[in-house]
């Protein structure tokens, strides 16, 4: 007898190619069975008829180190609203101060909680409406001997190197954090996530310095350092890196995601990969709010409902080299979230203060975490 039965609803599993009616069931933890009209035997079912299910959301750019740095939420309270099972914290803790990360948040956490970390000591320590300190404005602060050897202490949880470049994050240190974390990098055989804001250092000499599955953050970002020209041709080079598996990260934030940038990149044809809120102090009330919020943007802009799923579910999971996630294959983790794509009228907003407006959102009506049902939502 199966644990959990979610029965009827519309499941949307991108890697594995499905879209359709199905129930899904859970056992010990993890996926059991998935496929239309499952035998009714479990511990608990639910009827979730017209509703869609979708493997565990992944917030692949996030910031929880909540109550330690300034600029960390609580991975719970946003669970909640957005159905994110997994949180990955982008670069908030740093080798002096992963410890706590690991014990004090992503242990006790019902969601899981995996971490780049930053390639600065002390990760992300200067951040707030009033207060902003690049963690990269002083090289003595990065040490790759120290980011190394706490990664490979904690691979388990650590699924990157990320470097904050550019002038407010790295102040006149340039490229030197991006080409420290790639060394790290290189020797963990992990990626890099490269934020990117105010130049120098600029666009392009970020991209070059990439490698085929390092992920470029705040990729469809305002000026300057946008993807984009004054008159809204995608930029050679941002075509040449995405073409050569320069993987594209929203990073939506407090200043990283513009409708205009969003507009342009997708009317040539390029998708993000991935999309994530950044969501942190200065944007869970809004611009970013949470992954689903950024989600439903997308659709607002016309991005498929599946390619949105795809790029917050299977993408991510393969781009931090997690492959049991993002799916709900049998044996795989079980975790899901069950969303209601709920018509009306929708504002959303970008960074830049333009607001647009959707006849669709979504809106998470619970989840599934470790194979138990953890949450049920308002919805609508």
């Amino acid at each position: 007898m199966h644990d959990l039965l979610l029965r009827g609803g519309r499941v949307i599993d991108p890697e594995q190619g499905i879209d359709g009616i199905c129930d899904v069931a859970f056992q010990g933890g993890k996926v059991a069975a998935i496929g239309p009209k499952l035998a009714q035997n479990a511990h608990e079912i639910r009827d979730i008829s017209g509703l869609i299910v979708t493997p565990g959301l992944i917030d692949m750019h996030s910031h929880v180190y909540w109550g330690a740095t300034a600029l960390g939420v609580d991975a719970e309270t946003i669970s909640k609203r957005s159905g994110t099972t997994t949180f990955v914290d982008a670069g908030s803790a740093g080798a002096g101060n992963f410890a706590g990360l690991r014990r004090f948040i992503a242990e006790p956490s019902t969601p899981r909680i995996l971490a780049y970390l930053n390639i600065s000591f002390p990760g992300i320590f200067g951040f707030s409406k009033n207060v902003m300190v690049g963690e990269c404005e002083d090289l003595r602060l990065l040490d790759s001997r120290e980011c190394l050897a706490l990664a490979e202490q904690n691979l388990d949880l650590i699924v990157g190197i990320k470097a904050r470049v550019g002038a407010r994050a790295g102040g006149s240190s340039g490229l030197a954090p991006l080409l420290l974390a790639i060394e790290v990098a290189e020797e963990l055989g992990l990626p890099v996530m490269a934020h990117i804001d105010f130049p120098p250092p600029g666009r392009r000499e970020v991209l070059d310095a990439l490698r085929p599955g390092d992920i470029l953050t705040h990729c469809f970002r305002p000026f300057p350092n946008a993807p984009i020209t004054r008159g809204d041709q995608v930029r050679a080079d941002i075509i040449e890196a995405h073409k050569r598996g320069i993987i594209f990260d929203i990073g939506h934030g407090f200043g990283g995601f513009s409708f205009r940038s969003a507009r342009a990149m997708l009317a040539e044809g390029i998708l993000p990969d991935v999309i994530s809120s950044d969501v942190h102090v200065l944007c869970c009330d809004g611009p970013a709010y949470d992954v689903l919020a950024v989600m439903s943007k997308f659709m607002a802009l016309g991005m498929p409902l599946t390619e949105v799923i795809r790029a917050t579910t299977q993408n991510p999971a393969r781009a931090m080299q997690r492959p049991e996630l993002g799916s709900l294959k049998p044996g795989t983790p079980g975790d899901a979230t069950v969303l209601d794509l709920c018509a009306g009228s929708f504002e959303h907003v970008d960074v830049s203060n333009e607001v647009i407006t959707a006849q669709t959102r979504l809106f998470s009506k619970g989840m599934v975490i470790g194979g138990k049902w953890w949450l049920e939502a308002s919805g609508c």
